[in-house]
């Protein structure tokens, strides 16, 4: 299983996306400073995730949800949490 996900810098309030096959494990290394993209804006909270059954599929979301249409889901679906 791999998953794409959405994280949220507490420090920032901009997100990052990006596709992993153990998320409690990826997390865990953004919030421990050892991914570049992410260790000057800690901490991040992770705010969506999605399943996928292999890796191209994840890599495919990935890429569509850093396009502006897929910025544009994502604020849809996660309407509610981002608008308090």
């Amino acid at each position: 299983m791999y998953y794409t996900y959405i994280l949220k810098s507490k420090k920032d309030k901009l997100f990052y996306t990006g596709y992993t096959s153990d998320l409690k494990s990826r997390l865990k290394e953004h919030n421990n400073g050892k991914v570049t993209s992410t260790k000057n804006r800690l901490p991040v909270e992770l705010v969506y995730y999605e399943a996928c059954l292999n890796q191209q599929d994840a890599t495919h979301r990935e890429k569509y949800l850093k396009t502006a249409w897929g910025k544009r889901y994502i604020k849809s679906r996660l309407k509610n949490y981002l608008t308090g």
